[in-house]
């Protein structure tokens, strides 16, 4: 995988981010670690993690996700190889909830412990906490730029109207500003970041690097019916997108585009979200190693118009 800038914070890495979503959840700690170790062999660079991963799972408290990549990197000794981005704001814990500036300084010593590393690579704000003004948000994490725990800034799950807002609130204070955000972006989910969210990342120069790319795993072309996704661990997320009637033409239009290319419908998944104005690295997670071969394809795989046509078509 071929390099590139991230945005303009100087950073550069392969177009492609692994999730971390999965480690602690449908990953235990001897996959997550092959998993890492394969991503890596294969030119990666960029590692997305929350302090947050896995809560949701029963018996999970947060922040399991973030010590199996810790772990990692310790048995690998590959710290220097990687960029590792993680969050703060949903879980709570010292310092109180959300994006308080008393929560930041918390979270961010309970992450750097968790993952044994003296610095995050990218810091990201992981949704907008309207409750606290953005003032005391944006200095306490331009606090952490300045002490030298963080790298980058980022902002997930933000509405563009807050994002503008925040960039100014920044600019104006003379704050580290956010530099990448993250938006829930795909083939099928396309509203959040097409449009006005797009338009402030080009005209800023932000990093992109959409969440969900393969739609929860629908895009990968392995779920064809309700009965395919019944008991999966990702159900509750995959239903209400099998639902949604332009899913059997998009699906039926990948399968055309995966047969003109030789390349399977997770590749061209990825190939589709690289080929849109602004994304950097599209994030997506697998299970097992041998996932990760298809979704490197797709960072080799260009698509001309047709192909692209004949995508955009199946949800107009």
């Amino acid at each position: 995988m071929t390099p590139c800038p991230l945005g303009r914070t100087g950073l550069t890495a392969a177009p492609l981010m692994l999730g971390g979503n999965v480690f602690g959840w449908t990953a235990d700690r001897e996959e997550s670690c092959a998993i890492l170790d394969a991503f890596v062999d294969a030119g990666g660079a960029l590692i997305d993690t929350a302090d947050v991963y896995s809560a949701w799972v029963q018996g999970n408290a947060g922040g399991e996700s973030e010590t199996l990549i810790g772990e990692w990197l310790r048995r690998s000794g590959k710290r220097e190889q990687v960029l590792i981005a993680t969050k703060v704001g949903l879980l709570p814990g010292a310092g109180g909830k959300g994006l308080s500036a008393s929560r930041i300084a918390g979270a961010i010593e309970e992450s750097l412990q968790r993952l044994g590393t003296d610095r995050i690579d990218v810091y990201f704000a992981h949704r907008d906490d309207p409750e606290t003004p953005l003032e005391e948000t944006l200095e306490a994490l331009d606090r952490l730029v300045k002490a030298g725990k963080v790298r980058v800034l980022g902002a997930s799950n933000y509405a563009p109207d807050r994002l503008d807002a925040a960039l100014a609130v920044s600019d104006a204070n003379g704050w580290a500003r956010f530099a990448v955000i993250e938006p829930r972006y795909n083939l099928l989910e396309r509203d959040t970041y097409e449009g006005a969210l797009q338009e402030i990342a080009l005209r800023e120069g932000l990093g992109v690097v959409p969440f969900y790319a393969l739609a929860n795993g629908l895009l990968t072309g392995k779920y064809r019916s309700l009965d395919d996704i019944a008991g999966h661990p990702r159900e509750v997320y995959l239903r209400p997108i099998f639902l949604r009637p332009e899913v059997p033409r998009l699906i039926a239009a990948m399968e055309q585009v995966s047969r003109e290319t030789a390349a399977s419908m997770v590749a061209v998944a990825i190939a589709w979200m690289l080929a849109q104005p602004g994304v950097t690295a599209p994030i997506a997670s697998v299970s097992r190693p041998e996932q990760l071969g298809d979704l490197v394809a797709g960072t080799r795989l260009t698509l001309d118009a047709t192909h692209l046509a004949v995508l955009d078509k199946a949800l107009a």
